[in-house]
């Protein structure tokens, strides 16, 4: 007897004006199954996951639901179903505690029916092994114990189907171990789950199958344990599609930037600041700064960036001299190039075209005498989008309309095509395929290998160890001692950026 799906999609398509987001997909998910969704950017899994939780309509197809045909109208319906869903980005208020947070997403009449609110969260956070105090404020909270509400906030509702955006893009391996003994359990007493990930290597050791989008098509299906991460890969981007493998290490040269005990207090009151932050840069040499996200990250670059104006003049020093006190313009003059975090309103104006984006870091080639050179700008964003394979309609693309991972292509391509002296790059591969990181990876090797000095700050460790020479971590605002990628491990990365460098400095000191 075959068994019924809990959830079947028949030929569900979605249209966007001048876009076809998904065509004709047909997706069976059973009881206690771990389903991977994979495919590049733009292939349609986000689009596809937020038809199933009621956040867009199917312009066509049919869902169904323990074999009756649905329509689900909003997100708050279809957790009545059953259905939870933890997105990428968390929605999470920070000066609220845990406790008030779940409440915050429950239905008036779901909590009439629960008589102790409290009890039941630390009921289900005890039989998960979730760890996380109901009454802890969020912003005393690290991003895996904030991953651990948002799943508590589903639990609590004794869902049926667990959806997963890229759940672990900003967590220790020791959180992603965690969170998948929690998974397993979860399947284990018959909750099914929907996990997207471009990290193949989690979806070959977690799931139980996959089903792979391209263009918005089902383009093949696997069983993962069956599969290596870079067989999965070819079935995602194609066989054609130079992937990322191992790199040489390279042995830097002279110094080109250095800091000299950088401390700042927070810019704002969930913040860290920095203390005493030791780094230095040098020439044909990627340095890779590992941690989790909120433990200093934003501040280490508006500092080295220039963006931060108090930033003292003998903090930091750029070929032996100080440029503490400069801007980020004088800094760019000096040949320093900068890929920031955010992609839209910071590395890219939504509402600009590519081309008029160009403008923003290439302004003393393309203006003379005050006047835009309108064809060489043109060209260039051009060669931007042709060089760097980004998916757009022309240069004529508002910025906010392309992808993530293609925005972040274009910038990446743009800041590199000024052949920096020094690079910082924060989070380059970030929701990015694993096609486009590898065009990203090559991109970044080359121009070290021209002599630039390059600072990656990432929450993807395993990132770091393809590309970096050296590497370090991040916590809560302090820096770990600098050592060489080939004389440390994941596992003593992953221990220093959870702050296990303080204890071996303060045993050191003992």
């Amino acid at each position: 007897m075959t068994k019924i799906p809990l959830l079947e999609l028949w030929n569900v398509s979605k249209f966007f004006p001048g876009v076809v987001a998904n065509d004709q997909v047909n997706l069976k998910l059973h009881t206690g199954e771990i389903l991977a969704l994979l495919g590049e950017n733009g292939a349609g899994k986000s689009t596809l996951v937020k038809m199933i939780y009621g956040v867009t309509r199917p312009s066509q197809g049919s869902i169904l639901w323990d074999n009756h045909e649905v329509e689900i109208h909003s997100p708050n319906q279809a957790r009545t179903m059953g259905i939870g869903m933890v997105f990428q980005h968390f929605s999470v208020f920070e000066t609220l505690t845990v406790l008030e947070n779940i409440e915050l997403g429950l239905d008036r009449e779901f909590l009439h029916k629960i008589d102790n609110l409290k009890q039941k969260v630390l009921e289900i956070s005890q039989r998960y092994d979730l760890q996380v105090d109901p009454d802890r404020y969020v912003h005393h909270l690290s991003i895996g114990e904030r991953q651990r509400l948002e799943i508590l906030r589903c639990l609590i509702q004794d869902i049926r189907l667990l959806i997963l955006d890229e759940p672990t893009s900003v967590l220790t391996p020791q959180e992603v171990a965690g969170l998948f003994r929690v998974l397993r359990k979860l399947a284990g007493e018959g909750c099914s789950i929907l996990f997207i990930s471009h990290k193949l290597k989690e979806v070959t050791a977690l799931c139980d199958r996959a089903l792979i989008l391209r263009g918005g098509k089902v383009t093949g299906a696997c069983i993962p344990a069956q599969e290596t991460p870079n067989s999965i890969a070819r079935m995602m981007v194609g066989s054609d599609t130079e992937l990322s493998e191992s790199y040489p290490k390279s042995l830097g040269g002279q110094t080109l930037l250095q800091t000299n005990a950088l401390t700042l207090s927070p810019t704002h009151p969930f913040g860290c600041g920095l203390t005493n932050v030791n780094l230095s840069m040098h020439s044909g040499e990627i340095l890779g700064v590992a941690g989790v996200a909120g433990n200093g990250q934003e501040d280490l670059l508006e500092a080295l960036s220039g963006e931060d104006h108090r930033t003292p003049k003998e903090s930091i020093f750029f070929h032996g001299q100080p440029v503490g006190h400069l801007d980020a313009g004088a800094r760019r003059a000096l040949g320093m190039a900068y890929v920031p975090t955010n992609r839209l309103g910071q590395g890219a104006v939504p509402d600009m075209t590519l081309e008029e984006n160009t403008l923003l870091t290439h302004t003393a080639e393309l203006t003379r005498f005050g006047f835009i050179q309108q064809k060489m700008m043109q060209t260039l964003a051009r060669k931007l989008i042709r060089d760097n394979q980004v998916k757009c309609r022309n240069e004529q693309a508002q910025a906010k309309s392309l992808s993530g991972g293609n925005l972040q292509k274009f910038i990446i391509g743009r800041e590199v095509n000024q052949q920096p002296t020094i690079l910082i790059c924060a989070h380059p591969t970030w929701g990015v395929d694993i096609g486009a990181a590898s065009a990203i990876h090559r991109q970044l090797i080359a121009l070290r290998d021209a002599g630039a000095a390059i600072i990656v700050i990432s929450e993807d460790i395993d990132e770091l160890f393809v590309i970096s020479d050296r590497l370090a971590a991040i916590y809560e605002g302090q820096v770990s001692p600098i050592v060489k990628t080939s004389e440390t491990n994941i596992e003593q990365i992953g221990q220093w950026i959870a702050g296990g460098f303080l204890k071996d400095e303060e045993l050191a000191n003992a």
